[in-house]
């Protein structure tokens, strides 16, 4: 007999369907063969299946010669979502199960030996593309049954067990589809539990952070050990603007993929922070794999990917960056598939002066030549610091300030005024597609909305002259200029903006040897 069940694989951050074919045809002993291009976890699906179906009585796995095609044949598959299926179509094709609902659902899950179904990746795009196909609904593993259940039109079943699903798909038992407020799940979900008022002193840097976050700038903070960059930058998520909800199902789709979400979350809602260590590698951080997964700057989408100590991470690795952080996008080409994740984050990186952390410390002695200060600075490439908007000092806290007990600015307060400032940005780029703040600007609309008064332009011919700055870095201060100004309520960019600026770009200036 033949059976065919609809399931599901990920290609991205989208999902595809996928029919699991089964015949169960004479033979003298039990063999079963999966074919469809299925990488090693799927082969081994063989024994996972036989297994749950042995102890999930009173099912049991007859002596026949399975055929399990997984169509289409042509595009590789990988996973253990396909568990379910595969052992509901042997039960459905030997006639143990009178699977009457097959073609109203589709089914993911990866089975225990128990016959228990555990938790898949993507049940989020996975339940989309059900919808999209007109199904009724989705047998899924309970802990992504809340995941899958914020897409609506469609009923999302939580299954724990193979039993279950083949007494549901029976119509022998009536399992309640799970069901989520959407809009009661974002609410719920967006509470950070870090704030900026636990940071003493700083002010310029807070200054400097929220320019970056008006703005949606790139930033990278310099300064010795201690000096409270991680601590300022681990706080840069909560002043960057509200999470619409559309951003957040953006989010959790990509987290969904990579099996990020916590068990039974439904959305995450609020900003990502990304902090991968400097040993990462360049599949790690913009994704890889035979079919390509997200990497980091996929999970920091909508959020901050921060690289704390910027020089140690590889050359080859920071290179990489170039095309996320202008286009928002990141495209990994492999042999099996060309894959378009979605990238769009802020940067923000922390550094040392020099290689033992204290040049210009007023306090410690510096132990570095100034060739080693210059080789050290020039691990990280030009063309990856003119993509880099802030650059800024951030000293060591002065011993009055730590023990200061007046407790700082909330980041409701800064988050507030910055969501005024993206307002009026939105408003200015109604009609300019894939334009959000003023840090995507291109270069026609710097021209044209970033145009200085007489005496900014004085000051900033100056300032290229002295610190030869690229066209990039022109660009750059003007677009910072333009985000101060629209935080102060300007239509124009004056001197003052410009000059407040020039000061974000300490590295390009003569200023360390």
């Amino acid at each position: 007999m033949h059976a065919r069940i609809t399931s599901a694989a990920l290609m991205g951050v989208d999902a595809y369907k996928v029919d699991v074919e089964v015949d169960a045809g004479q033979s003298n002993d039990r063999r079963m063969v999966i074919v469809g291009l299925p990488d090693s976890a799927v082969k081994e699906a063989r024994e996972r299946v036989q297994a749950a179906i042995r102890n999930s009585p009173p099912y049991g796995v007859p002596i026949r010669f399975f055929t399990v095609n997984l169509a289409p044949a042509d595009v590789r598959k990988e996973g253990s979502a396909f568990d379910l299926p595969i052992a509901v179509g042997i039960l459905s094709s030997t006639g143990q199960a009178d699977c009457r609902r097959l073609d109203e659902y589709a089914l993911v899950g990866e089975l225990a030996l128990d016959g228990e179904v555990r938790s898949i990746h993507g049940a989020l795009p996975i339940a989309v593309l059900c919808r999209d196909l007109g199904l009724d609904g989705l047998l899924v593993p309970v802990h992504n049954a809340n995941e899958a259940s914020v897409v609506d039109g469609i009923d999302v079943i939580p299954v724990n067990t193979l039993m279950k699903a083949v007494d549901f798909l029976s119509g022998k038992e009536e399992i309640e589809p799970r069901r989520v407020s959407v809009r009661d799940a974002f609410n719920e979900a967006r509470d950070y539990s870090l704030d900026m008022d636990e940071v003493k002193g700083q002010e310029h840097v807070k200054r400097a952070l929220e320019v970056a976050a008006a703005g949606g700038h790139n930033l990278l903070m310099v300064g010795p050990p201690g000096s409270g960059k991680t601590m300022l930058a681990k706080r840069l998520p909560t002043i960057i603007p509200d999470m619409s909800l559309e951003e957040a199902l953006e989010t959790t789709k990509v987290h969904s993929v990579a099996g990020q979400l916590q068990k039974d979350d439904a959305l995450v809602a609020t900003r990502p922070f990304r902090a991968p260590h400097h040993t990462i590698s360049d599949a790690g951080l913009i994704g890889g794999g035979q079919i390509p997964g997200p990497g980091e700057v996929s999970l920091a989408h909508n959020g901050v990917l921060f690289l704390d100590e910027l020089p140690e991470f590889k050359r080859n690795v920071l290179e990489v960056l170039r095309q996320p952080v202008e286009d928002g996008t990141v495209t990994i080409s492999r042999a099996t598939a060309t894959v378009t994740f979605p990238a769009r984050f802020m940067l923000a990186a922390a550094m040392n002066p020099c290689p033992c952390g204290y040049f210009g410390s007023p306090t410690h002695d510096c132990r570095c030549t100034p060739m080693q200060i210059r080789q050290y600075l020039n691990r990280v490439s030009g063309p990856l610091l003119d993509r880099i908007d802030i650059h800024l000092e951030v000293p060591a806290v002065r011993y009055q300030e730590l023990s200061s007990r007046d407790g700082g600015e909330p980041s409701s307060a800064v988050r507030e005024r910055v969501n005024r400032t993206r307002a009026v940005q939105a408003e200015r780029f109604t009609n300019t597609p894939g334009v959000y703040c003023n840090a995507q600007m291109g270069n026609k609309s710097i021209e044209r909305l970033c145009r200085p008064d007489d005496e900014g332009e004085r000051l900033l011919r100056q300032a290229i002259e002295k610190m030869g700055l690229s066209a990039r870095a022109y660009h750059r201060v003007l677009k910072l200029a333009r985000t101060i100004a629209d935080m102060e309520g300007g239509a124009d960019v004056r001197v003052n903006h410009i000059s407040e600026a020039i000061q974000y770009r300490v590295l390009d200036r003569e200023y360390f040897v």
